[in-house]
């Protein structure tokens, strides 16, 4: 099996949320590009800032902690309106 097929992809409603987000923040003027995979959807918006989704929750990811050897994520929100997150 290659690794192409046991990639899993994000479920319609995370991915339907995340191409909602991309749409929000294109009418603000700020590019992203949706992406999915391994069960969740992903918006890049710049360098060094991305958002998942898993249809419920957005979380982001800021910078890399060096020390830690993970990324920093500054918040796991539950919020239900796109709005929150480009205001």
């Amino acid at each position: 099996m290659t690794r192409r097929e046991t990639q899993i992809t994000a479920p319609p409603l995370a991915l339907n949320t995340a191409v909602e987000l991309h749409r929000s923040l294109q009418v603000l003027g700020i590019s992203t590009d949706v992406h999915e995979g391994f069960g969740l959807a992903l918006v890049s918006v710049w360098v060094g800032l991305v958002v998942w989704c898993d249809g419920e929750r957005y979380w982001w990811r800021t910078a890399w902690d060096a020390r830690r050897k993970r990324p920093v994520t500054p918040g796991i929100r539950p919020w239900t309106r796109r709005g929150q997150l480009s205001a």
